[in-house]
């Protein structure tokens, strides 16, 4: 079984083409810490900060695969959103 990691992920860093970009700062201080080498195909389960209605901490998860765009020179990450949700609704 392969493992999936979890990487927090800022949603509003995407390309033209509405995936992901794997480059911000803390995607890529967790991509370290957890030795992730980035690849084609690669599944990523990324987390984000968001808040409920009355403002308390509620992340949001997701599913990904990673690509890499030689066009634009990044690793981006291919969301799956039918697996786009808060975290609170996971239990």
């Amino acid at each position: 079984m392969t493992d999936v990691h979890r990487i927090w992920i800022d949603f509003l860093k995407t390309d033209d083409a509405g995936r992901l970009l794997l480059s911000a700062r803390g995607t890529v201080a967790d991509l370290e810490r957890d030795g992730v080498r980035l690849q084609d195909g690669l599944v990523l389960e990324v987390y984000g900060d968001d808040a409920d209605d009355d403002g308390k901490p509620d992340d949001l998860v997701a599913t990904g695969i990673v690509r890499r765009d030689e066009q634009i020179g990044r690793w981006v990450l291919e969301l799956d959103r039918s697996t786009l949700t808060h975290r609170s609704e996971l239990t």
